[in-house]
């Protein structure tokens, strides 16, 4: 279909940037085109954005949907302040119909003017960093600095690589092929002409998190409207503005493009209304993207059988530490894996297995007792200072988080105590320094035992256990259960012993996991960067999908062939 003047001033403003995209998702080199740095922005980028977020507080979020039957919103920022923001209520059985009669209209658009739309979508968004940082940081409770690139530019790269993919699967069939030919000996030959077109799906659902919104959401979003199909967005219910948001910025850039702002929606629910499972048994929703528990995850994957069904569940993130040349920054990077936003990621290590014997390093043979005791002090050291405490620990996002923290002590020794720090800022912000719980691995433990040890279950939030094995090979092989049984979205080990990291590195070719292997400066094992690494395997039972790779988005499409005779 030939692109109208805004469309083509689109792809022409953003294929630079396609075409950049697409060749660093082939040489995983870092590249970024979202600038990091909060002064990139301009001197005015900081308080426009504040008030943005300011002047929303209290508000009715309008966005002019079809079938709004209502108004509803319960957001409280972890930060201790109410938003008091209230969203249209969807009735499913008005709007769902709209948004699948858009789907002609874009499917016949094509891939490069789906991808020029989907780029404008983001640098608009991205030009609005400050305002989106805000309100990241007071609904998943993530300090500022992180929201701000977590929930800015990191989520935009996310995004726009979602939007590469798609874009490659999509034109690896061209439009039309060359003519078909073939010989029939004396007769005359058979002649087809033929043409391929991608053609979506269905609605896709995307179901939010309350802890990444848009890092989370924006890949399944952006490679669902790249491929064609229109998207309904379902935020969790605590964190909902950052997806409103990007939303209505969606559906701006459509209707001035000179598409239905309908293909992009947003859906919020009632308080215990459990919208979620309603949406996705509707048989219009085709595709459902979610992050979230165990259990919510296996009843999606169980129950939405009309739809591809893409789940991030949980995991139990697990490090071996048999051995390491650089004692001061392995205990350093471990420290702040563990502290950053309170251990409120799914790439947050959880379980530390740790020889009993002790371990070999440059500042001589540390004993079990001695990594842990060692451990902790570099925690100590690091949220010392309530200041910075503040700036890496974040907010506590709900009170299942603050629960589990609470209750750490029941579960082992503790290595090391949790501290109430107080926000200068926020002072009903809940912010809590991590715990560390020692543990046996020992195999009964674990193999045949009438009941799974407390670190064999995800303990999300600041709750790590410091694990003793009785040797780096039985590390290895509780790390083959672990990943076998709960799964991982991360894998790390330290180790200087060639054998050792084999092992290490062919159990996590089994059993699907990433790993990150001696990791001691400014690299850590729960940070990816997009274009370069893959969040998740879509090989163990944490995650049936990766961001982001082919698999995330070639199913969300399929192909057809139209036969002509020549």
């Amino acid at each position: 279909m030939a692109a109208d003047p805004t469309t083509t001033q689109l792809i022409e403003k953003h294929r630079p940037t396609l075409d950049q995209a697409l060749e660093t998702i082939r040489s995983r080199a870092y590249w970024s085109p979202h600038p990091e740095h909060p002064k990139a922005y301009g001197e005015d980028a900081a308080p426009e954005g504040k008030a943005a977020f300011e002047a929303l507080r209290g508000t009715r979020f309008e966005l002019d949907q079809p079938g709004t039957d209502g108004w509803t919103g319960e957001e409280i920022s972890p930060y201790g302040i109410e938003l008091g923001i209230t969203y249209p209520h969807p009735d499913p059985d008005v709007l769902l119909p709209v948004m699948r009669a858009t789907i002609p209209a874009w499917r016949d658009a094509g891939p490069e003017v789906r991808a020029a739309v989907c780029l404008e979508i983001l640098a608009r968004i991205n030009a609005r960093t400050h305002e989106f940082a805000h309100a990241v940081m007071h609904t998943s409770g993530q300090a500022f600095m992180m929201a701000f690139q977590a929930g800015g530019p990191h989520a935009q790269d996310r995004g726009l690589e979602a939007v590469a993919y798609a874009y490659a699967e999509q034109t690896r069939t061209p439009g039309e092929a060359a003519p078909w030919s073939k010989p029939q000996g004396k007769r005359d030959p058979l002649e087809l002409s033929k043409t391929f077109q991608a053609v979506p799906r269905g609605v896709a659902l995307m179901i939010g998190c309350n802890t990444f919104p848009t890092w989370n959401g924006y890949p399944g979003l952006f490679a669902s409207l790249a491929t064609g199909n229109p998207v309904l967005v379902k935020p969790h219910p605590r964190a909902v503005l950052p997806l409103a948001l990007t939303v209505r910025v969606a559906r701006e850039v459509l209707a001035e493009a000179g598409f239905d702002p309908n293909l992009v929606a947003l859906a919020v629910d009632r308080p215990d209304e459990g919208l979620a499972k309603i949406l996705a048994l509707r048989p219009e929703v085709r595709i459902i993207d979610y992050t979230g528990s165990t259990a919510f995850g296996d009843w999606l994957e169980e129950n939405a059988r009309q739809a591809q069904v893409y789940t991030e569940k949980a995991g139990v993130n697990t490090v071996v530490i048999d051995s390491t040349d650089d004692y001061k920054g392995m205990l350093g990077n471990l420290a702040f894996s563990l502290s950053l936003y309170s251990g409120q990621m799914c790439t947050t290590p959880q379980n530390l297995l740790i020889p009993r014997d002790g371990i070999s390093t440059d500042a001589g043979p540390k004993t079990y007792d001695e990594v842990v005791a060692d451990l902790a002090g570099a925690v100590q050291g690091l949220l010392g200072d309530d200041a910075r405490a503040n700036a890496l620990l974040g907010a506590i996002v709900n009170p299942q988080v603050a629960g589990r923290i609470t209750a750490a002590p029941e579960l082992g020794e503790v290595a090391l105590a949790s501290r109430e720090v107080t926000h200068p800022e926020f002072p009903g912000a809940t912010v809590r320094t991590p715990v560390m719980v020692k543990a046996d691995g020992e195999r009964k433990q674990w193999e045949g035992a009438d009941a799974e040890p407390p670190f064999l279950s995800e303990c999300f939030g600041p709750v790590s256990f410091a694990v003793a094995v009785d040797s780096a090979p039985e590390a290895v092989e509780l790390l083959r259960r672990t990943l076998r049984d709960k799964g991982a979205m991360t894998v790390g080990a330290y180790t200087t012993s060639p054998e050792v990291e084999h092992l290490v590195e062919d159990a996590c070719l089994e059993e699907c996991a990433q790993l990150s292997l001696n990791l001691t400066g400014g690299v850590y094992v729960n940070q990816t960067a997009a274009f370069s690494d893959f969040h998740g395997s879509g090989g163990n039972p944490a995650a049936n999908a990766a961001l982001c790779d082919a698999a995330f988005v070639a199913n969300r499409f399929r192909t057809v062939e139209v036969r002509r005779q020549a």
